[in-house]
């Protein structure tokens, strides 16, 4: 795997100004101005480079110049916006900025994809704004609320301003999150603006510099070849049919075993074994079902949930433990942030299952980056109802972890891993919602 031409830096610290945070729209506004001033610049000059890379078969080094320069801007500003980075940003978009791009220099590129690129983009440009990534119009209108309530991006948005405003810092989970976001929109834009004709990658973990790598109560193990089935792909909503019904009469029992889960936790502080044990099932199948219908995995799964019985994506839940009162007595309204990021992944999960299933059946296979972003939004769908369930009281981690990738795929160079946290070290108390849990001492 080479690197893309257009790569993300990431050297953000997490730590915040409270300050600048609670007024972080309002402080922008002469940054809206101007970029929409910029971006009617940069229309005209997109064109004449489209003009010039097909009459040359490379971008003019001029223009190249100012359309990377207009991206770094644009991506610095959506960063700040984002709650992804922390000072206030420069106007012309220069280098060290705590969420930044590298550009390559201008190369040769493909005419008839030049040509065609407006078309070609589509796909991606429906991702960037599932993603929230910074394609939003909003800003040429100076309607910066649409920016804010714009795709997943947005809702990570909300949550790290309030979360920042309390504790003056940014959860890692959070900050990798919205930086992806906005690396994926640079990474259209440029395509867009014909740049370079490499096809953006929306694989988080060949984004972002570094994931952490945790062994949370709850988690996804994948093992996927990116193989799949036409026939099986061709007819996927129809053979998901009666797993959806099965899934929906299980969903009623669960409810009345999560309220009877929820006193019991409250009483003993912990969940009783045979309610965790057919909650967890209940949760492993539904990720199963999921998977198989947004193409994600491509066996057929069974219908009891049972641990190792769908290997492709391997729902992982932790034997009961210890769990705050508090934290238990309070559950539903301390998951609500994570049930409408939930939500935010599941408008994901939808297009990415839409854009597999053409893939599929074109190629047979999925691509890398799609199954990862798949995933990514299963495992915090798992984690959530984990939370909810009250099978644990780890608060969901929002980020991309090494383990979203499918096992079977070499990693994208340049990883770096970071210590794995065993799954039965609870995170310490006052854990910010999306932090990584410390390390234990000596390990």
């Amino acid at each position: 795997m080479t690197e893309h031409p257009v790569s993300l830096v990431v050297t953000d610290d997490l730590e915040r100004n409270r300050w600048t945070v609670a007024f972080r729209a309002l402080l922008a506004i002469p940054h809206y101005i101007w970029l929409a001033l910029w971006t009617f610049v940069a229309v005209w000059a997109a064109f004449a480079n489209w003009v010039g890379v097909l009459l040359l078969g490379r971008s003019p080094a001029l223009l190249h110049r100012f359309l990377s320069a207009y991206v770094k801007y644009a991506t610095q500003l959506f960063a700040y916006l984002r709650i992804a980075a922390n000072p206030y940003p420069s106007f012309d978009g220069p280098d060290g900025y705590p969420v930044d791009l590298r550009i390559a220099p201008p190369e040769r590129q493909d005419r008839v994809t030049v040509l065609f690129r407006i078309v070609l983009v589509i796909p991606a440009f429906l991702l960037a704004q599932a993603l929230g990534g910074g394609l939003s119009t909003g800003y040429a209108r100076q309607e910066s609320s649409r920016f804010w309530a714009n795709g997943l991006g947005g809702l990570i948005s909300i949550a790290g301003w309030a979360v920042s405003v309390v504790q003056a810092r940014m959860p890692r989970g959070l900050r990798d999150t919205g930086a992806w976001s906005v690396g994926y929109g640079a990474q259209v834009w440029s395509y867009l603006l014909v740049l370079h004709d490499r096809y953006p990658n929306s694989d988080p973990l060949a984004m972002l510099p570094e994931v952490p790598a945790r062994e949370d109560p709850v988690r996804l193990q994948s093992d996927d070849d990116l193989r799949r089935s036409r026939l099986t792909v061709a007819f996927r909503l129809p053979l998901t049919i009666p797993h959806l019904v099965w899934l929906l009469l299980w969903g009623v029992l669960a409810f009345f075993a999560a309220i009877a889960n929820w006193f019991a936790t409250l009483v003993k502080g912990q969940s009783p074994d045979s309610l965790h044990r057919f909650l967890a099932r209940y949760v492993r199948y539904e990720i199963s079902v999921f998977a198989f219908l947004h193409v994600i995995a491509n066996p057929f799964p069974g219908f009891a949930g049972a641990a190792g019985a769908y290997p492709p994506i391997e729902t992982r839940v932790g034997p009961p433990a210890r769990q705050n009162r508090w934290k238990t007595g309070f559950r539903a309204i301390l998951a609500i942030p994570a049930s409408l990021i939930a939500g935010g992944f599941s408008s994901l999960l939808l297009l990415v299952g839409i854009l597999c299933w053409f893939t599929a059946l074109v190629r047979a296979e999925i691509p890398r980056g799609l199954r990862t972003v798949g995933a990514l939004a299963l495992r915090y769908h798992a984690a959530t109802a984990g939370y909810l369930l009250m099978l644990t009281d780890a608060y969901p981690y929002t980020g991309p972890l090494q383990g979203d990738a499918p096992h079977l795929v070499d990693p994208p160079a340049g990883w770096s891993p970071a210590p794995a946290v065993p799954a039965d070290v609870p995170p310490p108390t006052g854990t910010p919602p999306g932090e990584p849990p410390a390390a234990p001492a000596g390990g």
